[in-house]
């Protein structure tokens, strides 16, 4: 009976199940390092599993442990999936420079809200068209700023948002 009640906990906290807001800083930080592998096998097919965490800093199985459905084995290898559901928070500047948090809530608005920071980047480094594709959208719910006037006004404050702190959820 003490047997049946314990695998029945056990399968009450699969991994799909963990929260990121009751996770201590340590693993919040893994978890992100975690995400930051996803993206690179999404970015280069060819990476396996076991490279892409070494080069982060992180176990393969933490990756498991964090995102678990994220993951699908083919001819023996780990792939990653086209896209997932998972949640976390990113920074983009509002319209005086500072981050803002945007909570995103898939693969493709993380991807979204980076792509965003490099055509911010291409723009303050004199690419002025580099915004056009951004002007009236938005990234989960949160209005970017497109508007060269705005950019210029901001730029000064925008020194000192980084785009690895923008990345990483807010660590200098």
């Amino acid at each position: 009976m003490a047997r049946r009640k314990l695998k029945r906990q056990r399968r009450a906290r699969t991994p799909h199940t963990l929260s990121k807001s009751v996770l201590p800083p340590r693993s919040e930080s893994a978890r992100d390092r975690a995400l930051h592998v996803l993206a690179a096998m999404r970015h280069d097919q060819r990476l396996s599993l076991s490279h892409a965490a070494k080069l982060q800093g992180v176990k393969p199985a933490t990756i498991k442990k964090y995102f678990p459905l994220a993951l699908k084995k083919a001819n023996g290898k780990f792939r990653v999936a086209k896209s997932d559901r998972y949640t976390a928070t990113l920074y983009v500047p509002d319209a005086h420079g500072n981050p803002i948090p945007i909570k995103t809530r898939s693969s493709k608005e993380r991807a979204q809200a980076s792509q965003y920071l490099r055509d911010l980047g291409r723009y303050l480094r004199g690419d002025r068209n580099s915004l056009s594709a951004w002007r009236g959208k938005k990234i989960a719910g949160v209005e970017l700023v497109t508007s060269g006037r705005t950019i210029v006004a901001m730029e000064p404050a925008l020194s000192e948002f980084s785009l690895y702190r923008a990345l990483n959820g807010g660590a200098a």
